[in-house]
């Protein structure tokens, strides 16, 4: 009888734990449903089908018990996010950016990185693969709020 109620123990914890601090499916949560039906199958087989059935019952009753206290209103309060984001997306002044204009690459594009255009610092993408850090470029191209660009070619 320790045995089952060690594995009922046992079972509830995993899937609390897998609730509370793992979110997801995962193996806590296996293990804990694994757990329980153990300890049902140890209770028939070794008990008899009428403690088995009353394990299976507790079983029930007891994660009923746990969905309903996760479901609370309170308990779920707690555990949302509760932050504002209040940040905004920085858009560029196409005004003073345009096609040919020359700037450096502030980090590596690839594609996608910082560059400056000017007295501008803004997100550019990148036309031919990467381009490393510090590497003259020329805007290109500027389509719905982004700003194409390429490496400057030297001739020497």
């Amino acid at each position: 009888m320790a045995f089952i109620i060690i594995l009922v123990a046992l079972g509830l914890m995993l899937i609390l734990a897998e609730i509370v601090i793992i979110p997801g499916i995962g193996v806590a949560g296996i293990l804990g449903i694994v757990s329980l039906g153990g300890a049902c199958f140890y209770a028939f087989h070794e008990l008899g089908p009428v403690a088995g059935t009353v394990v299976t019952i507790v079983n029930a009753a007891l994660l009923l018990g746990l969905a309903i206290y996760m479901l609370c209103a309170r308990v779920r309060k707690k555990r949302s996010l509760n932050a504002n984001i209040d940040s905004k997306i920085s858009f560029f002044d196409e005004t003073r950016i345009a096609v040919g204009d020359t700037g450096m690459t502030l980090t590596r594009l690839s594609p996608t990185g910082s560059a400056r255009i000017g007295d501008i610092d803004c997100e550019v993408k990148s036309l031919e693969g990467i381009i490393g850090a510090d590497v003259e470029i020329e805007v290109v191209m500027i389509e719905d709020n982004k700003i194409y660009v390429k490496p400057v070619e030297t001739d020497y």
